[in-house]
């Protein structure tokens, strides 16, 4: 078993802490990637069209359709005025049908096998010890000794935004949540829809109880807060990329070694 340094609230050495087997679990990136892919569509919303839509008008084709020195498509009746004479009824022209419109019986939903959800987690979780591929992300963590990062319990109870902007500067966290500061407006069509800023992700606070502090990260932006029984990897890597700059708490490690697993157990006969 390995040992991580634990810090307090001040960024001061405070003993050790035993990592458990789950971050012994080895990287696979193209596993976070297909559960990530998979739980992203959980939270899809489903859409399709009335069965109608586009055809709830008089239009008729002529009959016969030959001679009229018009194309054959169904024309609007009607006894003069408005779309009289116009095409109708049909996707090729204005107004109509949508030629493939989507469905509501389509399949969003996409399925995960427990085995594989499990390993993607402990492989996200394990990827977080490691300071290059945090920093192969974007995030600043130069200033930082030691991965993974571990905390006191004394931050469950923070609860105000003014006491964690203090937490982050004694973990030198802030200057990654500065980095979000020098994005730049979005422009186009994201602009005139009401997203004109994205705001990106910074540290993960990973709590055995996240009720309080998820308050005191709520108006900081990039900052986020999570209980280790919700943790997952959308979580762990925002968009499929791993991994991201997470601290845990010293209760949050003692709930991540209660975690079962089918690769643990052979993991643990190895040894």
């Amino acid at each position: 078993m390995t040992k991580a340094p634990s810090l307090t609230l001040t960024g001061n050495k405070d003993g050790e802490v035993e990592l458990p087997l789950v971050f012994s679990t080895p990287f696979r990136r193209e596993l976070i990637h297909k559960a990530w892919t998979n739980l992203n569509t959980h939270k899809f919303q489903r859409q399709g069209r009335h069965p109608t839509a586009g055809m709830d008008v008089v239009a008729d084709s002529n009959s016969p359709p030959t001679g009229q020195g018009i194309a054959r498509i169904a024309r609007m009746r009607g006894g003069g005025g408005g779309r009289q004479g116009q095409a109708g009824e049909v996707a090729s022209i204005r107004g109509g049908r949508q030629a493939h419109p989507p469905i509501v019986d389509r399949v969003i939903y996409k399925k995960l096998n427990k085995k594989e959800n499990k390993l993607a987690l402990c492989s996200a979780i394990a990827a977080t010890a490691s300071k290059d591929k945090v920093k192969s992300r974007g995030h600043k963590v130069d200033d930082i000794e030691s991965f993974p990062i571990i905390v006191s319990d004394d931050l469950e109870s923070v609860s105000k935004a003014s006491e964690m902007i203090e937490v982050l500067e004694s973990l030198k966290l802030s200057k990654d949540v500065e980095r979000l500061k020098s994005r730049k407006p979005r422009t186009g069509q994201s602009s005139l829809r009401g997203r004109s800023k994205k705001v990106g992700k910074s540290v993960l606070f990973v709590t055995k109880d996240a009720s309080k502090i998820s308050k005191a990260c709520g108006s900081i932006p990039g900052v986020e807060a999570k209980s280790v029984k919700d943790l997952s990897v959308l979580d762990l890597s925002p968009g499929s990329d791993p991994i991201r700059l997470t601290v845990y708490s010293k209760s949050a490690i003692e709930e991540i070694a209660k975690i079962k697993s089918t690769h643990l157990n052979l993991m643990e006969k190895t040894q």
